[in-house]
């Protein structure tokens, strides 16, 4: 992965870049076109910033007009498009090519709607996760996905990933809570999906555009449900002397049948990085950490608190804390927010691993993360949003000693290998993009690519929109040995090789 193998560029295009650029500047104004090296500089990648690439220029439309006038333009002239929403992704999903149009959506950040009666909000693509809730929270309302990058992330680039959060285990991720989206496909068609109702006729198309990285269409409006605030929210935090004790706290509590509305674990190393960057009075001497949240009435909340509890001593819980105002059940999940920040004073890098796997098997995973720690003699610090087994283990290192990249993406594979195994799957919230492209292969069998790549054809037939993301390119994996040759016949035949 660290010599990223992208599609072979297309070295007559780049020569008439001047040309291009003129053409973008007659669709849009010319101050939102950008071309010149120190302008696209800062858009070379995304947060995976291992990987950096200048596009061929940058283009900020303004409205689906002029996103549908690029895209028709581009179509015609076989021009690749990487759309980019605010450049927070973690896997190279928005990671520019040579010869491609960097197709920001910046200026798309007003809410265009609140509708309480229909408890909804109509959004631009580029609006913030945050700014939802802060546009709804004085009628006491609230947007119930909430990754940790909140503050930054844009709510179009949550549809394109399916983004969760620390609530998704009991509100869903951004899927469950998609109602609508106005999107423009790489021909220039623009397209409402869904509305403000439940229930739309037809085949689930908003469904299929939700986590398709912009490999599908560009999103130019969404509309989205809006929760009202629970009575009463209580949050727990948990410490255990070993890490599988949490682990197996975690699976209890599900077992029984509590849903919370927020579940999440950190090892003893994300314990004292997280607590000395925003002083939030965990457990320094556990080994693990689960913040618990209940929300609803006042007696079930007091309730549920009571049988957590119940649940967390059988497990051998070494401390309980219960948040006694909102102002500490804050101070709780500051330092779970905090938790990439805060790693930045254990390490000079880290890298950000997401895959998913069964909740029951957590405890399992916690051990074989160890395991492979020492093996590449790499420290981990672990993150989890434990009640839907999205683990998030940041892996230590230092990108100015040699090889240590590669070394690094190799643990990280392993991790994510051995989550399939298990019968989890690659990826959680992050996506697949760049990162996990090669990975695709050990989940997915000739026909499951297969039938991906026809969908993508059906509505980017000249696979302009974000190619390089997602599929494999064999030929890299032949490189590394990892496509198996068995009496003449390759795996994945009928994927091009680039």
């Amino acid at each position: 992965m660290t010599k990223l193998v992208m599609p072979k560029v297309d070295r007559k295009l780049i020569s008439n870049k001047n040309v291009v650029v003129e053409n973008l500047k007659k669709i849009i104004k010319s101050e939102n076109v950008l071309d010149h090296e120190d302008q696209i500089r800062p858009f070379e990648t995304d947060a995976l910033s291992a990987y950096k690439q200048k596009p061929l220029a940058v283009v900020f439309p303004e409205n689906t007009k002029e996103v549908s006038e690029i895209l028709k333009y581009c179509n015609e002239k076989r021009i690749k498009v990487i759309p980019r929403g605010a450049g927070t992704g973690l896997s190279g999903g928005a990671l520019p090519l040579a010869d491609g149009i960097l197709l920001c959506l910046g200026k798309f950040n007003k809410i265009i709607d609140i509708d309480y009666k229909n408890r909804c909000v109509v959004a631009q693509p580029g609006v913030t996760n945050l700014s939802i809730t802060q546009a709804v929270e004085s009628k006491n309302f609230y947007y119930a996905p909430d990754p940790s990058s909140q503050i930054a992330c844009s709510i179009g680039g949550n549809v394109a990933e399916n983004s969760g959060g620390v609530h998704s285990l009991k509100y869903g991720t951004t899927s469950n809570n998609l109602l609508g989206a106005e999107v423009v496909f790489m021909d220039g068609t623009i397209c409402r999906l869904g509305g403000k109702t439940y229930d739309s006729e037809g085949y689930d198309l908003l469904g299929l555009i939700t986590g398709s990285e912009g490999l599908l269409c560009v999103i130019t409006e969404v509309t989205v449900k809006i929760l009202k605030k629970p009575q009463t929210v209580k949050a727990a935090l948990i410490g255990f002397s070993t890490i599988e004790d949490g682990g197996n706290c975690v699976s209890d509590i599900i077992a029984s049948g509590i849903i919370p509305a927020g579940m999440e674990m950190m090892d003893k190393a994300l314990i004292h990085a997280t607590d000395n960057f925003v002083k939030a009075g965990y457990p320094r001497d556990a080994e693990s950490m689960l913040i618990v949240e209940l929300d609803g009435t006042e007696s079930e909340v007091n309730e549920l608190i009571e049988r957590v509890s119940e649940i967390a001593k059988k497990n051998k819980s070494s401390s309980i804390k219960i948040s006694k105002n909102e102002k500490q059940r804050l101070k709780f999940w500051a330092g779970r927010k905090a938790a990439f920040p805060a790693c930045g004073d254990m390490a000079p890098d880290y890298y950000c691993m997401d895959g998913t796997i069964p909740r029951g098997k957590l405890a399992q995973v916690l051990k074989e993360i160890g395991r492979l720690s020492k093996k590449y003699n790499l420290p981990v610090a672990n993150a989890f949003h434990a009640g839907d087994g999205n683990l998030h283990p940041l892996i230590m290192y230092d990108a100015n000693e040699k090889n240590s990249l590669e070394k690094t993406e190799k643990f990280g594979a392993e991790i994510l290998k051995y989550c399939v195994k298990i019968g989890g799957v690659l990826t959680g919230e992050h996506g697949v993009g760049v990162e996990k492209r090669e990975l695709m292969c050990e989940m997915f069998n000739n026909n499951d690519i297969q039938q991906q790549i026809k969908i993508k054809n059906a509505l980017d037939s000249s696979m302009l929109l974000n190619p390089g993301k997602v599929y494999p390119i064999l030929r890299k994996c032949a490189e590394e040995g990892r496509v198996h040759v068995h009496r003449g016949k390759t795996k994945f035949p009928d994927i091009p090789r680039f």
